[in-house]
């Protein structure tokens, strides 16, 4: 289904930019992906003026509803935002109850299973962020809590992490930690956690996993050398030529 009337703003590498892309290639819902560089002041970045009226924030993703004039940014807000507008009760459910979980979880992540992108990608793509080793080791501290909740309660009894089915809470934990995996970054030793390590394979079949991670498998194994600069935006802007690429034939 063609749709002209929502873009989307950020980056391939991002993993919560990935989030809000994944929920729409499983939803075949076409839109305008706009590359936009975090932290830059020129036109194409998210310090630029024009950019900053739409989204005072400055981060990605964001999104443009052109037919309703409407502007938002934060991956989890933008994935609510889309499920409840197009009714994709199977990603973000009705009841209240079980949408609860979903939330709960959503709240959950961001100090918990967050912290995989602060703890170990971070520290091998961007050195140039200048992380203290204080930093690092509590990111690591508190991805590790979280990725043994996730193991002895959520995924213990659940084949995902709130029921039966995938919903927008495993697609913002799987960008996340589905990152360190040995056929991406191979940044985390992900055996010890078998009801993890069940579920990420399960995550792999979601619809539009592969494309939407296709960025990673361009950047590869990082754990012995950190890549380049141009290693990074060679690996974004080959993952938004595919993307580009599928939304041109999503009505073929």
């Amino acid at each position: 289904m063609i749709n002209n009337k929502i873009k989307i703003y950020g980056v391939p590498m991002s993993q919560a930019v990935r989030a809000v892309l994944w929920v729409l290639f499983n939803k075949k819902l076409s839109f305008d992906f706009v590359l936009t560089v975090p932290g830059s002041k020129e036109e194409n970045g998210t310090r630029h003026p024009n950019y900053l009226s739409k989204f005072p924030n400055g981060t990605i993703p964001a999104l443009e509803d052109i037919e309703s004039k409407f502007f938002m940014a934060e991956s989890h807000a933008i994935m609510s935002y889309l499920c409840n507008k197009y009714e994709w009760i199977d990603l973000y459910p009705k009841g209240h109850e079980e949408r609860a979980k979903v939330d709960d979880f959503l709240h959950y992540h961001h100090r918990n299973i967050k912290e995989a992108s602060l703890a170990y990608f971070a520290p091998m793509a961007r050195p140039d962020l200048g992380l203290t080793e204080d930093v690092i080791n509590m990111a690591k501290k508190l991805f590790k809590n979280g990725l043994n909740a996730l193991e002895t309660q959520w995924l213990n009894n659940n084949t995902f992490i709130c029921g039966d089915n995938p919903t927008i809470a495993d697609i913002a934990a799987y960008v996340e930690i589905g990152q360190l995996q040995k056929q991406f970054t191979n940044l985390f030793d992900f055996q010890p956690f078998p009801n993890v390590s069940r579920w990420l394979k399960d995550m792999t079949q979601v619809k539009g996993h592969d494309d939407v991670h296709l960025v990673l498998a361009e950047l590869g194994d990082i754990s012995q050398n950190p890549p380049v600069m141009e290693d990074l935006m060679g690996a974004n802007i080959k993952g938004f030529k595919h993307i580009a690429n599928k939304l041109a034939n999503f009505d073929k």
